[in-house]
């Protein structure tokens, strides 16, 4: 999933010089071998993702995304707002809401998030926070740095590691617990290192991603493992 990204690239657009109306439309469509969230992959094989977001220029901006995946009637919907501006000549912040929408799938399979992230220099650190994950598997919590700069002729390089943690309600038990991870697992960390171009008017970008479950700890499968993955993606 590609939201927070998104949200940070209309706070961009928002904040930077020559905004000369109250509200400006962004579109963005990408192929994906794979469609990786936080570290897990949502399709084992190609992935369509697109978007559009709307920012106003007070900083406030809304949006959606979507992609296929392969499980919950193999559709994904987000819908998100939020407010992203500048704290300094150096620091801004964005903080919002997002909600994971899958429509052709039982509502216990959609939930929400709030988060927020600091960015300066080259650095971006957030955090999220859901209080009915996944397959309503309760409270989680995850915390995230990436650090990326861009080189030479439209050349990048990103870094980022995270946090997934799984918590228990007071009312929750074992099994509730356990529902997204398995073998007692109750979370784990996600990573990647990517390199990007800007080639004939789209971005081309070759990403390592993994995590550090163990296959028994995600339901006996390798969808968590460290994997390579090509995506081309164009701003409209």
């Amino acid at each position: 999933m590609k939201k927070l990204l998104l949200a940070a690239t209309t706070a961009a657009m928002m904040t930077g010089a020559g905004v000369a109306s109250a509200v400006e439309i962004a579109g963005n469509v990408a192929l994906t071998s794979d469609y990786k969230f936080r570290g897990i992959s949502q399709t084992d094989t190609i992935a369509i993702q697109g978007g559009f977001d709307l920012g106003f220029d007070n900083g406030f901006y809304v949006g959606t995304w979507g992609s296929n995946v392969s499980f919950a009637g193999s559709l994904e919907l987000d819908y998100y707002a939020g407010w992203a501006g500048d704290l300094s000549e150096n620091v801004s912040v964005d903080v919002g809401y997002l909600y994971y929408d899958y429509p052709n799938s039982p509502s216990e399979d959609d939930y929400q998030e709030v988060y927020a992230s600091v960015s300066f220099a080259d650095f971006t650190i957030g955090a999220a926070i859901s209080d009915d994950y996944y397959l309503e598997t309760g409270d989680f919590y995850y915390v995230y740095a990436d650090y990326g700069f861009e080189f030479g002729d439209g050349w990048g390089i990103s870094l980022h590691v995270g946090m997934n943690e799984f918590a228990k309600s007071s009312e929750d038990n074992d099994a509730s617990f356990e529902s997204f991870l398995t073998d007692n697992a109750d979370g784990y960390i996600d990573y990647s290192v990517g390199i990007s171009k800007d080639f004939a008017g789209v971005t081309w970008d070759l990403s390592y991603i993994g995590t550090d479950l163990d296959e028994d700890e995600y339901f006996g499968t390798d969808l968590g493992n460290d994997s390579v993955v090509f995506t081309i993606s164009k701003s409209l």
